[in-house]
């Protein structure tokens, strides 16, 4: 009952009352972002959700476009900016996509949305990553986020997939408040980010 109709109605009335509650402080976060990225505060770009259907998430661009002499954008770490580096660190660029969820897109918890290029590498059962709708945080996340390997961070997800209920949302909310606190798993051991899945 929770999985088909009591999570969605809480990812819409969560979601609902955050943009409104938090709705000065995005303003305030869109401004400085603005300036720090020559007017591009938001990074948008193309996600597999439930069932592979493609979307458009929605973030605060935490990099600029800087490139080399050849024109080739600079690497991640060398394109993060100051303010863009505290907002990854305390994951407030994750919080536009509050509006996903409030369209459907996403959900508040499950696994997080990847890129469309890895749709075609995945194996039988890391495909069951998209029975559900994709989360804002997840239980990759409070087991590692991007310190985590591409293999634990498929076994992650799929278990979230096969356990989910309300208890488990409930206390994955409460691990994300902590790891935010902390700061933990912001980066990989090699990438300012997330090194590429390359399949297997």
């Amino acid at each position: 009952m929770y999985a088909r109709f009591g999570k969605r109605m809480l990812d819409l009335a969560v979601s609902f009352l955050l943009l409104v509650l938090l709705s000065p402080f995005l303003v305030l976060i869109t401004l400085f972002l603005a300036v720090a990225n020559g007017g591009k505060p938001f990074f948008r770009q193309e996600r597999p959700g439930q069932n592979g259907r493609i979307f458009t998430v929605i973030k605060f661009k935490t990099m600029n476009d800087r490139r080399d002499a050849a024109g080739q954008l600079l690497s991640d770490a060398e394109r993060l900016t100051r303010i863009g580096k505290f907002v990854r660190r305390t994951s407030l660029d994750e919080l536009p996509q509050l509006w996903n969820v409030l369209r459907g897109d996403m959900s508040l918890i499950g696994p997080r949305p990847l890129l469309v290029e890895y749709l075609p590498l995945y194996n039988k059962t890391q495909r069951k990553r998209h029975d559900v709708r994709p989360g804002i945080t997840g239980w990759a996340q409070v087991n590692g986020r991007n310190t985590l390997g591409w293999t634990d961070k498929f076994a992650h997800d799929v278990w979230y997939v096969e356990h989910l209920s309300l208890g488990l949302d409930v206390r994955i909310v409460f691990l994300t408040l902590a790891k935010i606190i902390r700061s933990e798993g912001i980066t990989s051991e090699t990438s300012a980010t997330m090194e590429k899945f390359r399949g297997g």
